[in-house]
């Protein structure tokens, strides 16, 4: 039960710090939903979506009004289509796409992850598909989500794979170019990706997950920062403490929601997802959480460390408000999403290669980051191995959410709006990683991956 000091303290954290539930995301398996016919197929991926989510954002308007605590969306993801689709006598997947679309306008979500493909070991027919089809679904869509799991600390590096999405996230740039390369920012590539994992893109519903299902994501680093900031000059020890017990009453507004959601749409709760998700909005960043600890400016030295202590201590409260914690869980460092991350890249402080630095002591990698228009597909797949190496092997989960923006150069800007905000144009190497990207074939696994 919570107390009335914590109602209170809750009350004050959505007023004054910008405390929300950053989304309750519905998970559906689609396993059901093959078909050798694409439109029956298709029809059947409609009917269930619609039949399972058609109260899904109601409810969560209904929970909103009745605690008191803001949820910002409310999604969907379904089973990774390249495994739904595989029976389907069809070259193309972007009808599917639509489909997903439609369904998600149809209940009134903002985002469906799911056009996702799982090719850490290899590709199958529909894979090849899928990837074929990821520009031109995330140009004809405004909904729709991708992601593709390039790696694990099991299976290695696909380097194949690295390289079509290179080639992929390219196109979808050049195919989204009127808006800014819009379609860039719903694509995501993963290592050792997580099956429950409730924030956009990069949500699907997994293979081991039950029929349907209820993911919470929360957030709260203003709730963090401003914690922070109160505890003034102590030692790290007691700072850690501070951020802990901070996470610790975030995850229980979370876990009261998700339960509450799971209950009234009579459906499984499945876990709650502790990252600190930062939003444009002034206080809500995690870059001034890292600069409250004193350093004078987002990525200078000092920078991995406290992000480090930061994401321990997160994960460390919200494993003790919950037993169901999942996802990616810790905190997240996209740039356009955070107006303290834009002031650090703007100031020089943070360039791509601290960024890269940053994501081996957080969650999970290279996140809404602009480059030069110009930037080649090798290039872009050379930094998506770069960020997949560090998830293999530190045996965590790191991604790369790249926009190639198209036409313009280091110091313009993308303009998005909303939750996903604006970022400057940063610089990449001049020099080439065609030859080493080229090579095909697979980076072995560590040798750590055979002590289990």
């Amino acid at each position: 039960m919570l107390t009335l000091q914590e109602i209170l303290e809750t009350v004050n954290m959505v007023q004054e710090e910008n405390l929300d539930i950053r989304t309750i995301t519905m998970g559906i398996s689609l396993r059901d939903c093959s078909d050798p016919s694409p439109l029956s197929a298709r029809r059947k991926i409609y009917d269930k979506i619609v039949r399972l989510a058609g109260n899904l954002v109601k409810t969560g308007e209904n929970i909103e009004r009745e605690y008191g605590l803001p949820i910002v969306n409310k999604r969907i993801s379904v089973t990774p289509l390249a495994i739904v689709a595989e029976s389907s006598n069809t070259d193309n997947f972007v009808d599917f796409a639509r489909t997903l679309d439609e369904a998600a306008a149809a209940v009134g979500v903002n985002f469906i992850g799911g056009f996702s493909a799982l090719v850490h070991k290899g590709f199958t027919n529909a894979d090849h598909k899928l990837i074929d089809s990821i520009p031109a679904a995330l140009a004809s869509t405004s909904r729709v989500c991708s992601s593709v799991n390039v790696a694990t600390n099991k299976a290695g590096i696909n380097m194949d794979a690295v390289y079509r999405m290179g080639q992929a996230i390219k196109k979808t740039a050049e195919l989204t170019a009127d808006h800014d390369g819009l379609g860039c920012a719903k694509l995501v590539v993963f290592a050792n990706v997580p099956e429950d994992n409730p924030f956009m893109a990069g949500a699907f519903h997994g293979i081991g997950e039950p029929e349907c299902v209820i993911n919470v994501g929360v957030s709260g680093p203003g709730v963090v920062k401003k914690a922070v900031e109160t505890a003034g000059n102590c030692d790290f020890g007691v700072l850690a403490e501070t951020i802990k017990k901070t996470a610790f009453k975030i995850t229980r507004m979370g876990e009261l929601v998700g339960r509450t959601a799971a209950r009234k749409l009579n459906v499984p709760f499945g876990i709650v997802d502790i990252s600190l998700a930062p939003t444009p909005a002034i206080g809500d960043s995690v870059a001034e959480i890292l600069e409250s600890m004193g350093l004078e400016r987002c990525g200078t030295h000092g920078t991995t460390a406290a992000l480090a202590l930061l994401n321990d201590a997160v994960k460390k409260g919200g494993a003790m408000a919950s037993s169901y914690v999942g996802g990616l869980s810790g905190a997240f460092i996209p740039v356009s999403e955070d107006a303290g991350m834009i002031r650090a890249v703007e100031a020089g402080s943070l360039t791509l290669d601290k960024l890269e630095a940053m994501t081996c002591v957080c969650s999970v990698g290279l996140d809404m980051i602009a480059v030069p228009g110009d930037t080649s597909a090798e290039t872009i797949a050379a930094i998506i191995a770069d960020e997949i190496a560090i998830g293999v092997i530190n045996k965590k989960t790191t991604a790369v959410r790249l926009i190639p923006a198209v036409n313009k150069k280091v110091g313009d800007y993308v303009e998005y709006g909303g939750l996903l905000g604006r970022a400057p144009v940063i610089p990449v190497k001049p020099f080439s990683s065609a030859a080493f990207v080229c090579r095909g074939g697979r980076i072995p696994a560590p040798i750590s991956s055979l002590t289990n």
